[in-house]
């Protein structure tokens, strides 16, 4: 029964510490009404394509939550389920649920689904304060959630109001939610400013390559030829080549390259990975040469250009970076090296472009996106406009700097999230207190 669980749950994560003075305990349903939702019938055009907001899972992806992709008609709206503004909403039902918690607060009336459940908080707690402390127990909460037919996530009612809370009194409340919000605000500014650096990067790649990104602009697999938006399978069409740049085979300059290794059982090796949509190379695991299950393996060295065969038409590919020097990996990746015609780094940018990605998936076979194997060979005969040396040595460090410049505002915002992470697990338990003026300390 959900007592039963409730209680092994209650068990698992008892609080020990003492509350500050003026703190108490609650749970979820002691200090928020909920409310269910419904859809209006689908079958009824009269209910849809109206203004008011209707609220589904894809619309949960940030705390504050003002439109909406579907809208209801007044008709629809008399049909729907209504939450009044600053309601917290919390996702209760789908698949999202097996990985996160969606929880949204309202800026305005909107009807909502059957998947979600609104919760209007009680005088003495503020919605703000309350939706922080849902996503500050996230991890907790997702540990009450069980799967329903077809594998879909589903998240007990009775389970989620027996949540327990530690509450302050509400001037304290209202302190400690603005300033996590006033957190929200520089995480929300700073990932603006990722977004427009990574356009303003997007437009260098085209301008510098003169060819268009491999950023796909299809919305779903069905736009995208039922394949994952991170493959792009297009026929390739090679634009004209630019002034100056000349139009070459890649194999006239580029060779995959093997450097067999001999095992020996009681040495350690170094295995690496790529990563899909030009993620870069990274460290797998290390293992003894007795425990790697491939016997055959090969070097890589700093600089090479590596291709994942069975993910390249994700556009796993990227160079080896100097700690990863003397790395081992399979037949499974095509190490790439160059006559010193192509500059490797330009290569690793040219591969940003939907004509190299596209040579990559036309280079690949397999009844199954995920079982394709690229044909290094068959790709080594697709034509690129290649600039000279010099050039393609100038076009590496301008992308260097905008790729450098996103770098650098992504742990940006990674600290931030990190930091409001840890604020808000003080703030939020009363390890940390926050200052309040003589008025709000009067009204505690």
């Amino acid at each position: 029964s959900w007592q039963w669980l409730h209680c092994l749950h209650q068990l698992g994560r008892a609080e020990n510490s003492i509350l500050p003075d003026g703190w108490h305990r609650s749970t979820l349903g002691e200090v928020a009404k909920f409310l269910s939702g419904n859809t209006p019938s689908k079958e009824n055009g009269a209910f849809w394509a109206g203004n008011f907001p209707w609220v589904t899972a894809r619309d949960m992806k940030a705390l504050w939550l003002n439109d909406t992709a579907l809208g209801l008609t007044e008709a629809g709206r008399t049909a729907g389920a209504i939450a009044p503004p600053l309601s917290i909403l919390v996702l209760t039902r789908g698949m999202t649920l097996l990985k996160d918690l969606p929880v949204c607060l309202i800026e305005r009336e909107m009807a909502f689904n059957q998947d979600i459940k609104a919760l209007i908080s009680s005088p003495s707690v503020d919605a703000v304060f309350l939706a922080y402390q849902l996503l500050a127990r996230k991890h907790e909460i997702l540990d009450l959630v069980d799967t329903a037919g077809h594998g879909t996530g589903r998240l007990d009612t009775h389970l989620l109001k027996s949540t327990e809370f530690s509450i302050p009194p509400l001037p304290e409340q209202r302190r400690i939610a603005r300033i996590l919000s006033t957190w929200d605000q520089a995480i929300a500014t700073t990932e603006r400013l990722l977004a427009n650096s990574r356009k303003q990067k997007l437009a260098l790649l085209a301008a510098t390559l003169h060819s268009a990104p491999a950023t796909n602009e299809a919305a779903a697999k069905s736009d995208n030829g039922g394949f994952p938006l991170s493959v792009q399978p297009g026929i390739p069409t090679l634009p004209p080549e630019p002034e100056g740049w000349r139009r070459v085979r890649l194999g006239d300059h580029l060779r995959e390259v093997r450097r067999p290794v001999s095992l020996v059982d009681e040495d350690s090796y170094t295995l690496v990975t790529v990563k899909r949509s030009r993620g870069g190379v990274q460290q797998r695991e290390i293992l003894r040469g007795s425990e790697v299950k491939t016997p055959s393996q090969f070097f890589v060295r700093a600089g090479d250009f590596l291709i994942s065969k069975r993910q390249i038409v994700h556009g796993a590919c990227g160079i080896v970076p100097s700690d990863l020097d003397g790395a081992v990996v399979s037949n499974e990746y095509a190490v790439i090296n160059t006559d010193g015609e192509i500059d490797l780094q330009f290569l690793r940018y040219l591969s940003e472009s939907r004509y190299f990605q596209q040579t990559c998936f036309h280079s690949s076979i397999g009844v199954h996106v995920e079982k394709m194997i690229f044909k290094t060979e068959r790709w080594l005969t697709w034509p690129f406009n290649i600039p000279a040396l010099p050039e393609q040595k100038r076009v590496v460090e301008i992308l260097d700097a905008a790729t450098t410049e996103v770098d650098l505002i992504a742990a940006q915002l990674a600290a931030l999230k990190q930091e409001k992470a840890a604020l808000m697990a003080q703030l939020l338990t009363g390890k940390r207190r926050v200052r309040l003026d003589a008025e709000a300390t009067e009204a505690a």
